[in-house]
């Protein structure tokens, strides 16, 4: 109970802090900007002013950050800055009190030739515990609520393959990261991506996983994509494994959909061979109101272990924002 309090006064104190980073830059460059009343005609309205201020103060910090890194009679270059903000309610029949607010921020730096970039974020390491095209995880547990800050370093980065390094904190643990990507094209319908990845963190240890993927494009609108994952560490016994049935379908220019069926479990463990959760969702993603808005309904059945795999329906319901410049 303790370890749970530390952790979570830890992550709302670093949220307090980065608030007060993003939001002071943004109320600086109200204070010295001319103050202007726009009219109904002008785009002026108070969504598309709040879109303005956080990517204008993403990217005077990354500006800032990167400056460090220029020599005395090298010109400043414009840093590109992506940052993702999202709040999801999940409510299942057991739980109906679970809301997630999450961030991610990206900055690459121009004077690394846009091989560097630097890495913020509160969400799980999708890139371990996830499929890609993951979206419902309702596992309590304090682990989400921590934050990473890395530095990410891309090499050898071509069409069909590349080579990934990353370094960084998460959670108060030190790790370490190399993953390597590479695409396969079978036919013009047919495409396969083999990841595998190495990482190390300074409590958990050594680990690897590899992920498999394999797409078939049913129409212009329509794929087929079956993904595998499997992972081991020297922080746990066993192998897990993840498997993931999707079929994406484009439906207008504006809006998508995925339809879903995940299972995940264990295998070589204490407990030998068996299945944490089968997940069944269909989600429905749009965009609305404005380019940089998204929106997501999911509902969806679990049959957790846990629950002596009883059906739990629930839903998904999310709100997205983008902020890009640079």
């Amino acid at each position: 109970m303790i370890r749970m309090y530390c952790k979570n006064q830890y992550y709302w104190h670093f949220c307090l802090v980065l608030f007060y980073f993003v939001f002071a830059n943004s109320a600086q460059a109200y204070a010295s900007a001319e103050v202007t009343v726009p009219t109904e005609q002008e785009d002026g309205h108070w969504m598309q002013g709040l879109h303005e201020t956080v990517s204008d103060s993403v990217f005077q910090s990354a500006q800032w950050f990167d400056s460090f890194f220029i020599a005395n009679d090298s010109e400043q270059q414009s840093p590109k800055t992506t940052a993702k903000i999202s709040f999801a309610w999940l409510p299942k029949s057991r739980d109906w009190s679970e809301i997630k607010p999450r961030f991610r921020l990206r900055v690459k730096l121009p004077h690394f030739q846009d091989r560097v970039s630097v890495v913020l974020s509160d969400e799980i390491d999708d890139e371990l515990n996830n499929l890609p095209l993951e979206s419902v995880n309702t596992n309590s547990s304090t682990e989400e609520e921590k934050f990473s800050l890395a530095l990410n370093y891309t090499d050898d980065k071509k069409n069909d393959r590349l080579m990934n390094y990353r370094l960084g904190i998460s959670g108060g643990d030190l790790f370490a990261r190399a993953k390597h990507k590479r695409r396969l094209t079978i036919n013009p319908k047919q495409g396969f991506l083999v990841e595998p990845s190495m990482y190390y963190y300074l409590n958990d240890g050594f680990g690897a996983k590899l992920l498999l993927e394999y797409d078939y494009q049913l129409s212009s609108k329509s794929l087929f994509r079956l993904n595998y994952s499997i992972r081991g560490s020297a922080a746990f016994s066993g192998i897990r494994w993840k498997h993931g049935f999707y079929k994406l379908e484009q439906i207008n220019h504006t809006t998508a959909s995925v339809l879903s069926f995940q299972a995940e479990g264990e295998r070589n463990g204490a407990r030998g061979f068996f299945i944490d959760k089968y997940t069944l969702s269909y989600r429905y993603r749009f965009n609305a109101l404005r380019d940089w808005l998204f929106f997501e309904i999911e509902p969806f059945v679990e049959f957790p272990e846990q629950e002596n795999y009883t059906t739990t329906p629930g839903i998904a319901l999310r709100i997205e924002g983008f902020f890009h410049k640079g």
